[in-house]
């Protein structure tokens, strides 16, 4: 109850409020239509406290016309009011001005209107830009509008509809030219960090030719206080217990600012500003802008001695630079990289920067001198060369460079050396190029060729090059041209006297020309020889070290490809510049030694197949040979089995290498420790002993195949032919072989019911609708299962046992009873072709959807007569080969029906002809039967009736029967009809067929 009351008394309260703000609103408002002022003051303030009610009102949009037409009464006061000093009459306006401008960009914003908000900024800045004021107080008006701008971006920055909206906004139309970025805090940002900057300069100007400043006269500055009224200022004096305001002259508040200004350091505040642009500016993905942003902030820390913060913006700004192309702004960047590693006395770096400006492609005349150019001087031809000849003074040791403050010196001396690497992506590529190219792609071993090594730098002078070291990765391949016009340096003579040593007339290299050097080259070692580096030396202690590259690869200079400038080859041939490499490969000397691979035949699964491999040396001894063996597969494929969520076995490789076997007679034990043996799935490494010419040596290489598959063999021997280089170069010879992997037998089974008995199988006659096609077994009965081995090879093979293994894990061998007889089939010969049955009986014991019988094992060989006369193709080993039996289903008959007949009968004489019909189930059957009528017999019984079978019983059918006709004969079949169950079946043909004999034996 008291919140209601509560509440009700919050919503008098504001009635009441409201209404006394209209009331309020409306008396001025009167005094505002009947113009009972004469002063803009008056107006002003009316204006103000209208807008101010209404805001109190919610009305925004009353409170913004109020707030706009106090904010135009103001722009006229500027040429009328002389109530206060110039100076200080000029501030009071523009603080008022800048509430009003506040105001009415708040309520823009919040009633999302961000053009219009924009767009009163600009004109609220386009209105107060040109009122500087006196020059004394100049600094003044760049620190007002550096906070015009801070304020408008963190209004900008705090609005939830500036994001939202920017990109729907219509820009760049002729009514409202407003671009993108003005929606943008960012801009704004950037734009109070330049007035802030605006400010610092003319507020130092101004103390540096201020003539009344004194540096301990700072205008009483502690007794200036702000005044009661905006934008006012006054000293405060003390009259005994009382204090009095008085007010300030022009000199006087200057005086005050002044020393307020010196008390703070702009710079942090500027870098805090630009900060911020630069980071909205990145989110954005404006680089160029975020560039732009982080140069300034790298000139402020510069500006502080804040050498290490500003190097690593200017880094980042410099990379930018390169990428764009832009020489001119990259100059000014470099030129602060090079000062800044000149003040921390980093000699490699301030070479590096230098070198680099030098090497821009800046203005071939003398530019416009001007102030903002940098440390780096104006960008200009002059300029260049005046760097060229300092860094080459320094790097020579003539010159020395004084570092900050002059406390040490930038030195290149023996005790510190400078080495520069320029690699292809280097920003130093135009400072020195290295192509190389070999103008034959193949070459022989031990034989002579040619190399062309080009040089080119776009340094404004020319340089003289001491020596020049080329090195590849065959290190005994690297050489030194020496200059023949200097001597040869003492590092030279010291470190690298073991390197052939060739002469050039001149190793001078001028501006943007090629200096071009050709030499004969000559490898020992096989393989790929690739150029990999040009080191140049100039002078004793100063080395560059350029990355070789390929004339028919090399990427243009990036700031120097859409110059005005000659382009020339880097050989004289212009085929080889367009298919010149910097690499070439190395013939092989050709092998003295023969590897034979003997096999013959085809491999079959599961044995262990022998790959004799014999090597035979000719010409050349063999010296730490080493074979290795390589498994492929013919088609492409991998030697793995790709079925696979099967656990890993060694089963899971297609064909595997089982091992190497040695010469006989040759034990491990007698290996030495060099000597090497590894054996993997399809990989194979193993060492060879030494053989003298004419001596051969033979292994054998046991492979065994899982599963069929044609693989290809490969043997590759390595081997030294001479002792004095087992680590030098190898010579190598290849050979391969296709090896067809088969099955050697075919192994298939089938099921048969027993002799005159057959049962009536319900899955059979009516299968369920996911009814897998499975043999169907009855339980309890006993069935025939055939197993036949087919010989699909191209020789004989030789049985040597068959048997099914039941899995007892499973319980197949609870389940299923099976009889064999003995598993020794003796010596079964099975010719190509030929087939091999064996009788198997199965009685399953449980009902069962799904029953596995178990796996048949055969267990054969190869036929000794069919052995390779070496005696290494094949070996006398036992092969197993295993397959597993299909799943079948079991289920209990219903009605089992048997025939009981004799073997043979006696034409015209009778015999009996009995059909026993077997009910095992518990419920009374109805079966209804037929008996077809046959030419060759004439018999007595019922050919059509209806009978009913007891459960568990059985019932007999008798006829007697007469031949008529002698030979095999069909005996009349019998068709019986389950009516509970509405299946039909008959016994099949084989079962009613008997033999008749003419007469009686004698």
């Amino acid at each position: 109850m008291s919140t209601h009351c509560n509440v009700r008394l919050g919503a008098t309260l504001a009635e009441l409020a409201t209404t006394f703000y209209r009331d309020e609103g409306r008396r001025i408002k009167s005094r505002i239509e009947k113009k009972t002022f004469s002063s803009f003051d008056l107006q002003v303030r009316y204006c103000f406290k209208v807008a101010v009610y209404a805001e109190f009102r919610r009305d925004w949009v009353e409170a913004l016309r109020f707030y706009e037409d106090a904010y135009h009464a103001l722009r006229e006061m500027v040429a009328t009011s002389t109530r206060l000093p110039p100076i200080q009459r000029l501030l009071e306006i523009r603080t008022v001005a800048e509430y009003l401008h506040f105001k009415i960009s708040t309520l823009l914003l919040h009633g999302g209107k961000l053009i219009e908000a924009v767009t009163w900024f600009h004109q609220h800045i386009a209105s107060y830009k040109n009122l500087v004021g006196p020059p004394k107080a100049i600094f003044l008006h760049w620190e007002w509008l550096s906070r015009q701008f801070l304020v408008f971006a963190e209004l900008l920055d705090s609005s939830s509809v500036t994001l939202q909206s920017v990109s729907s906004l219509p820009l760049g139309t002729a009514e409202q030219p407003l671009t993108e970025w003005e929606f943008h805090p960012a801009c704004y940002y950037q734009s109070a960090a330049q007035y802030l900057k605006e400010k610092r300069s003319a507020l130092e100007l101004e103390v540096s030719i201020s003539e009344t400043f004194n540096e301990n006269d700072d205008g009483n500055a502690e007794s200036v206080v702000p005044s009661i009224y905006v934008g006012q200022f006054s000293r405060l004096l003390e009259q005994g217990d009382d204090l009095a305001m008085q007010s300030l002259t022009d000199d006087e508040y200057t005086h005050y600012t002044i020393a307020e200004g010196k008390r703070f350091q702009d710079s942090f505040e500027i870098i805090a500003l630009l900060k911020k642009s630069h980071e909205m500016y990145c989110n954005l993905k404006a680089q160029r802008m975020g560039s732009l942003c982080a140069f300034e902030i790298a000139r402020e820390h510069f500006s502080l001695g804040d050498f290490n913060n500003a190097k690593q913006l200017f880094d980042g700004v410099a990379n930018l630079y390169r990428l764009e192309g832009w020489a001119t702004l990259l100059w000014e960047v470099l030129g602060y990289l090079r000062e800044c590693s000149r003040r921390q006395g980093a000699v490699k770096e301030f070479v590096e920067f230098s070198l680099e400006m030098a090497a821009l492609p800046v203005s071939t005349v003398g530019s416009i001198q001007s102030s903002k150019s940098g440390p780096g001087g104006p960008a200009s031809l002059e300029q260049r060369e005046m760097i060229h000849r300092e860094i080459f003074e320094l790097v020579s040791g003539e010159a020395r460079l004084k570092s900050l403050e002059g406390t040490d010196y930038l030195k290149v001396t023996a005790d510190n050396t400078l080495h520069l690497e320029i690699d292809l992506v280097s920003p130093l590529r135009s400072v020195l190029l290295a192509s190389v190219a070999f103008h034959e792609q193949i070459i022989k071993c031990g034989v002579s060729s040619l190399i062309t090594l080009s040089l080119l730098s776009q340094l404004p002078l020319s340089i003289d090059i001491d020596q020049l070291e080329v090195q590849f990765n065959q290190s005994e391949c690297n050489f030194i041209v020496m200059n023949a016009q200097k001597g040869p340096l003492q590092a030279v003579s010291n470190d690298r006297h073991d390197l052939r040593m060739e002469s050039a007339p001149s190793l001078a290299l001028f501006p943007n020309k090629w200096l071009r050097l050709t030499y004969d080259i000559k490898s020992e070692q096989s393989g790929k020889l690739e150029c990999i580096s040009v080191i140049a030396k100039m002078g004793p202690h100063f080395t560059i070290c350029c990355r070789a590259e390929s004339p028919a690869s090399m990427d243009d200079l990036p700031l120097w490809k859409f110059e005005d400038r000659v382009e020339t080859f880097p050989t004289k041939d212009p085929a080889l510049s367009f298919s010149g490499q910097k690499a070439t490969q190395v013939e092989e000397p050709d092998p003295q030694v023969n590897v034979t691979l003997g096999a013959s035949g085809p491999a079959f699964v599961g044995e262990r197949f022998l790959v004799p491999v014999t090597i035979a040396s000719r010409e050349h001894a063999i010296y730490a040979g080493e074979m290795k063996i390589n498994l492929v597969d013919v088609k492409g494929g991998g030697l793995f089995s790709p079925r696979e969520s099967e656990p890993f076995s060694m089963d899971s490789h297609h064909v595997e290498l089982l091992g190497i076997v040695g010469p006989e007679g040759e034990d491990e034990s007698q290996r030495g420790p060099d000597k090497i043996k590894k054996i993997q799935q399809s990989f194979g490494l193993v060492s060879v002993p030494f053989l003298n010419i004419g001596e051969s040596w033979s292994c054998k290489l046991e492979i065994m195949w899982h599963r069929p598959k044609p693989v290809m063999l490969f043997v590759s021997l390595g081997y030294s032919p001479n002792t004095d280089e087992l680590n030098g170069q190898k010579v190598n010879v290849h050979k391969t072989l296709q090896i067809e992997g088969k099955n050697a037998v075919l192994i298939s089974q089938h099921f048969m019911l027993p002799f005159h008995r057959d049962s009536l199988l319900l899955s059979r006659i009516k299968p369920a609708p996911d009814y897998e096609q499975l043999a169907s077994l009855p339980l309890h009965e006993t069935t025939v299962l055939v197993v036949n081995v087919t010989n699909c090879s191209k020789v004989t093979l030789q049985l040597l046992s068959m048997a099914i293994e039941v899995d007892d894990d499973d319980g197949v061998g609870r389940s299923c009873f099976i009889q064999h007889g003995g598993e020794d089939l003796g010596t079964a010969l099975l010719v190509p072709g030929e087939d091999f049955k064996k009788v198997f009986t199965v009685i399953p014991q449980v009902d069962s959807s799904k029953l596995r019988l178990g796996t048949v094992h055969i267990k054969w060989k190869r036929h000794s007569g069919s052995e390779d006369r070496s005696g290494l193709t094949v070996t006398d080993a036992q092969v197993i080969t295993k397959h597993e039996l299909p799943a079948v289903h079991v289920e209990l008959p219903p009605i089992v029906v048997s025939l009981d007949y004799p073997p043979y009968a006696i034409l015209g004489d009778p015999f009996m002809y009995r059909i026993k019909i077997l009910n095992q189930t518990e419920l009374l059957q109805e079966v209804k039967f037929s008996l077809a009528d046959s030419q060759s017999f004439v018999l007595s019984g019922s050919h059509n009736d209806t009978i009913f079978v007891l459960p568990k019983s059985e019932h007999v059918l008798y006829y007697k029967v007469v031949p008529l006709a002698s030979g095999l004969q069909q005996l009349p079949r019998i068709s019986l009809t389950s009516v509970r169950y509405s299946a039909r079946f008959q016994p099949s043909i084989a079962a009613s067929t008997v033999f008749i004999l003419p007469s009686k034996r004698c």
